[in-house]
């Protein structure tokens, strides 16, 4: 009944996206103090099972059931009623439960970018009504607005992979919390162990191709163009962010080309299956130059977004849904659209309004959730805590 080729790889791809959360724990993990290493990490691995329940009970259905053309789905698959292993996805060539599970780790990952904008200093029990609350707030209505026949997509919005749904969304929330949570009272000096902030990226940029090539959630020419664009975007990102720290700090840094190849990787993300391959060299190329600039803007702004999750995550995403209105084309996959460049100029105004609406949306929508979750537990830690978080809120200590 199925394609065994497609199941297959849609199960790879579903495997290799659930791995990018213990690399992002381990990228985030490596960058923070020695004493609030676990913290961080914890905060990552958490999602994996919160955000499992809650995408079972009604996530799902949200997203991806009802609500055509509008913001949200409905609760008629809640609980995934009536969904059974023989019950086909559309096109009938995979089971909806691979669906399922492949969009589950989106899911899972995306609110647990947000936490290296405020590391050491958000208390572990207001982070878990933040993670429920963001899921069923901001994540799930922008899906359905883009993924599950909502608004955006009825528009004619496009998103391969997640610029929007992800990248963005997740980038601006991240401000939203610094701005909300203050500066930290205790900065550490530097990253504690930067082997593990590369064990991280590793499992991060390997992830990513299950992330974008799973994306076409079929293998064809399309799946294999988003492949080798996700690596040829990164590797470009990495190398710009690498000259141009060089240039500036007068020497190479380690941290700086990993970071660029993470900028790349979200970058690229909403564009991947649309673009040609000469476009995602350039948006590798913009991708390491515009985040590094975000990045120094928001060191001079004083912004305390300890692990640069907005300058990477917040603004790569922005950038490659605009990269996309500009180079996006038909001629790599007839679904997608053609950018400015290529004569599509409705498109291009549609992909910058939707960043701006996404952005709006999701700032807003998390500063008000913070200040809603102050009401019922403290959310920020106090200086005694920020220190030792590992100890002082859980009582487990990463190295001895």
């Amino acid at each position: 009944m199925f394609d065994t080729g497609n199941t297959g790889f849609m199960l790879l791809a579903t495997s290799l996206v659930m791995l990018m959360t213990p690399g992002l724990a381990f990228f985030y993990g490596g960058l923070v103090g020695r004493k609030n290493v676990l913290t961080i990490m914890m905060q990552s691995f958490v999602s994996l099972g919160v955000t499992t329940v809650l995408w079972y009970a009604v996530g799902y259905s949200l997203c991806f059931s009802g609500g055509e053309g509008g913001i949200i789905g409905n609760l008629d698959l809640a609980f995934l009623r009536g969904v059974t292993p023989d019950t086909p996805f559309a096109g009938g060539q995979i089971p909806l439960i691979v669906f399922i599970a492949y969009q589950m780790m989106f899911a899972i990952i995306t609110p647990a970018l947000i936490t290296g904008a405020f590391s050491n200093r958000v208390h572990f029990s207001a982070y878990l009504i933040f993670l429920v609350l963001w899921l069923l707030l901001v994540y799930f209505p922008f899906v359905h607005m883009i993924w599950g026949g909502g608004l955006l997509a009825k528009w004619g919005v496009l998103d391969f992979a997640g610029g929007i749904v992800v990248h963005n969304i997740a980038g601006m929330a991240a401000l939203a919390s610094v701005l909300y949570v203050g500066r930290r009272s205790i900065v550490d000096s530097a990253p504690h162990s930067i082997p593990l902030v590369a064990l991280g990226t590793g499992l991060l940029w390997f992830g990513w191709y299950g992330f974008n090539a799973g994306s076409e959630l079929q293998v064809d020419s399309i799946t294999a163009a988003a492949f080798l664009n996700t690596d040829i975007a990164a590797s470009f990102a990495a190398v710009t962010w690498l000259i141009i720290s060089w240039i500036n700090d007068k020497k190479p840094s380690f941290v700086g080309l990993l970071t660029g190849s993470v900028a790349g990787l979200a970058t690229i993300t909403p564009g991947a299956g649309y673009v040609t391959t000469s476009s995602a060299v350039i948006i590798g190329i913009c991708a390491g130059a515009v985040c590094y600039i975000a990045v120094g803007l928001k060191n001079r702004l004083g912004w305390d977004d300890a692990l640069d999750v907005w300058g990477v995550h917040g603004v790569g995403g922005a950038l490659g849904i605009v990269m996309l209105g500009l180079l996006g084309t038909t001629t790599v996959n007839i679904s997608g659209a053609n950018g400015l460049f290529y004569g599509g100029g409705d498109f291009f105004v549609k992909q910058l309004a939707a960043i701006v609406g996404s952005s709006i949306y999701a700032f807003v929508f998390t500063f008000f959730m913070l200040w809603l979750i102050n009401k019922i537990t403290t959310v920020r830690t106090s200086e005694a805590e920020e220190g030792t978080l590992d100890e002082s809120l859980h009582g487990e200590n990463a190295y001895i």
